[in-house]
């Protein structure tokens, strides 16, 4: 077995930024909770996030594949939102190996790491988020991950200054990922069955290798501190304004678009559940009301 691609220094700082990001948004969020006046929901306690941690079996059905912690909470603001981080480790399964750069070369040894953001909104008019980062590694090794922006009913003001955020974030590292990741956020965030994207967009990317690993952790981690930066401050632009009941109904079939895709299409969807994850943390991001029709 040979994961030798990044070192386990670099493991290890992928781990420990995970992390501590994942507490700097938990703590960004339950600040939100209390700032919530004059309109719905008002009246209820602020939320706060509640943690369980989790373990994935091994092949062997033993405890030694790794695991991750989930931090969910269901608040005033954030209806639902999920921060989970997760460290696996394993061998990919034969039919699945040929899906994974590097892991039939590898005889399907895998190692993972990785923060999955996905937040559900009181407000109509708050945007629904996601946000993930991902370290991976079989006999190559690369990061991943991105953000894209998901309105209920898009304002432009919210559109134009998350993606400022995100290419001014690009910028500063390399100016050809903005244009190059702003484009794979909008053809991979697509309904073909319904031939339109999810949401306003964002930027994703994948196999990030340069060959320069303080360069491409260095962006890997800007782009999670962008979010942090970015999406409370479009949650606070929102979360005090009055909606109606026909907000709310128009809110629960939009975010039929969400639930589609992530059931349909989503690649970190099939990757958390063909490598046994933990099902309730895989499908956090699951809207926790929504209708069609």
């Amino acid at each position: 077995m040979n994961l030798s691609t990044y070192s386990h220094a670099q493991k290890q700082a992928a781990q420990n930024f995970f992390r501590t990001l994942r507490d700097q948004i938990c703590a960004a969020f339950e600040a939100l909770e209390t700032e919530l006046t004059g309109t719905h929901h008002a009246d209820k306690p602020a939320g706060h996030f509640e943690r369980t941690p989790w373990t994935r079996p091994d092949e062997d059905g033993g405890i030694s594949g790794g695991g991750g912690e989930m931090s969910v909470m269901k608040g005033r603001v954030f209806e639902k939102v999920g921060v989970n981080i997760s460290t696996v480790h394993g061998t990919f399964s034969p039919e699945f190996r040929d899906k994974i750069p590097g892991a039939i070369a590898n005889n399907g040894a895998f190692f993972a790491t990785g923060i999955s953001l996905v937040a559900h909104m009181q407000s109509p008019f708050v945007p629904a988020v996601h946000m993930n980062l991902r370290m991976i590694t079989t006999s190559t090794g690369w990061l991943g991950g991105g953000t894209d922006l998901n309105p209920i009913t898009p304002d432009p003001t919210d559109t134009a200054e998350f993606h400022a955020a995100l290419k001014a974030c690009c910028d500063r590292h390399d100016p050809t990922y903005y244009p190059r990741f702003k484009d794979w956020c909008d053809r991979y965030f697509f309904l073909p069955h319904r031939k339109e994207m999810r949401g306003v967009g964002g930027i994703f990317y994948d196999d990030l290798n340069t060959g320069n690993w303080d360069a491409d952790f260095a962006f890997h981690q800007d782009v999670g501190r962008t979010f942090l930066e970015i999406y409370p401050a479009i949650v606070r632009r929102h979360m005090n304004r009055d909606w109606t009941a026909a907000d709310r109904d128009h809110q629960l079939i939009r975010r039929g678009r969400y639930a589609e895709f992530n059931l349909l299409y989503d690649r970190g969807t099939v990757f958390g559940l063909k490598t046994n994850g933990n099902t309730e943390a895989i499908l956090m991001s699951m809207p926790p009301e929504v209708k069609w029709g």
